[in-house]
């Protein structure tokens, strides 16, 4: 059995810096993603005068508490969770900030964010970055999300710190529960009913603390994909399990996936657990908007996984792909199309007839991390697979592809 190490998770990574930063004393950080979406959000802070040293055995200790006005932009890279979860700790200071990033985060609409902060009473000028965020005194509000974002949903919350009275958020459907499971870990009340989640604000977040970031989920999604393909098992300790993350693992089921999760416990708040894989004949399977919020970032390495099944894969619900790093419904039709795969583009997902043939070729990856992982895992079974751009793979997972060549020696992939 192949034992494979994922690196920290990267939406527990962001939320541990930025919400160390919001805390009264010293936040020490475990394993927190080295990659270059982290790398953007420890460089904002710092921009903010938020200190953020690494410590001599690896470890990140974040001293928090006293923000400044920046002295120039706001580089926030390729990173919509830096930019995101950012402008939400910016509402309530009393200062203005400019936030931008590369030219494929120039394309994410920010206005979903800008709307609620609004409200609460500070002053978001832009609807693509860069974005102008004016800080000001906030009042709480309860806000509908039109669509369940993790990351909305967390602006709203980090800015309910800051407010006075109570900010309520109602999801249609449940997303990421990171932000307030941390908030949670920190001695933050938070009142969770079902899809509402409420802060009575303002709060001061007492540090002082350690946190351990658990190996990536989304990461380890690509590898658990892997394992269903090839001759020998894998297995993948201490994963981050949460069930707001899940929904791929409750596809793969449906799907006739032959793993299971052993040794499950809490790390710092949140769900761990050992992950065994091994090669599986899959199913087509029809996914629905229920279930996406729940594995948005999983479908592009789900959807090489229905070429390999046998019959139809229908994913619907899923337009959220669409204003991600690529629009991912167009870039994963476009590469498995390349591949000789069954595909038709929907609106809002995509149909795939699998257990046809693939054959190699040349595939762009748009710049898109999780795009270029996903045709990277379909070369462990596909030969001749060539990927543009494929480099793109270091904003979140650098180690990537050293991982893939210690399962398959038999090919360079970097």
């Amino acid at each position: 059995m192949k034992e494979i190490s994922i690196p920290g998770d990267k939406s527990i990574s962001h939320r541990s810096l930025l919400i160390g930063s919001l805390c009264r004393g010293k936040t020490r950080i475990k394993n927190l993603l080295r990659a270059g979406d982290i790398f953007s959000t420890i460089a904002c802070l710092k921009g903010l005068g938020i200190r953020i040293e690494e410590t001599e055995d690896g470890d990140f200790v974040v001293e928090g508490g006293c923000f400044k006005k920046p002295d120039g932009i706001l580089d926030c890279g390729n990173s919509g969770t830096t930019i995101r979860l950012l402008s939400g700790i910016l509402a309530g200071q009393e200062f203005e900030a400019t936030l931008d990033g590369d030219s494929s985060l120039r394309k994410r609409p920010m206005k979903r964010v800008g709307e609620p902060l609004t409200l609460m009473g500070a002053n978001i000028i832009g609807d693509y970055p860069p974005i102008k965020v004016k800080g000001s005194y906030l009042k709480g509000i309860t806000y509908k999300l039109p669509v369940a974002s993790a990351q909305v949903k967390s602006a709203i919350l980090l800015a309910g710190l800051m407010a006075s009275g109570k900010t309520t958020v109602i999801e249609p459907l449940p997303s990421r529960d990171h932000t307030e499971r941390m908030l949670e870990f920190f001695g933050v009340p938070i009142e969770r009913d079902g899809s509402t989640i409420c802060i009575d604000g303002p709060v001061e977040i007492s540090g002082d603390r350690e946190i351990t970031v658990p190996p990536d989920f989304s990461s380890s999604a690509f590898f658990i994909a892997g394992g269903l393909l090839i001759d020998h098992p894998i297995i993948i300790r201490n994963v981050n399990i949460n069930q707001t993350r899940t929904g791929f693992l409750e596809c793969l089921k449906k799907m006739g996936a032959n793993f299971e999760i052993l040794n499950k416990k809490l790390l710092c708040n949140e769900p761990v657990g050992d992950i065994v894989v091994k090669k599986s004949r899959l199913h087509g399977i029809n996914i629905g908007k229920e279930i996406v919020p729940r594995m948005i970032d999983e479908i592009p390495i789900l959807a090489i996984l229905a070429c390999f099944a046998e019959g139809r894969t229908k994913i619907e619900g899923a337009e959220e792909l669409r204003v991600k790093e690529s629009d991912r419904i167009s870039s994963i039709a476009s590469g498995l199309s390349k591949l000789g795969a069954r595909i038709e583009e929907l609106p809002d997902g995509m149909v795939i007839d699998g257990g046809y043939p693939l054959k190699g070729a040349t595939i762009d990856s748009y710049d898109d991390h999780r795009i270029a992982m996903a045709f990277s895992i379909a070369s462990l079974v596909v030969e001749k697979i060539e990927i543009k751009g494929k480099e793109c793979v270091d904003i979140s997972f650098p180690s990537f592809f050293d991982i893939l060549y210690s399962i398959d020696t038999s090919k360079i992939y970097r």
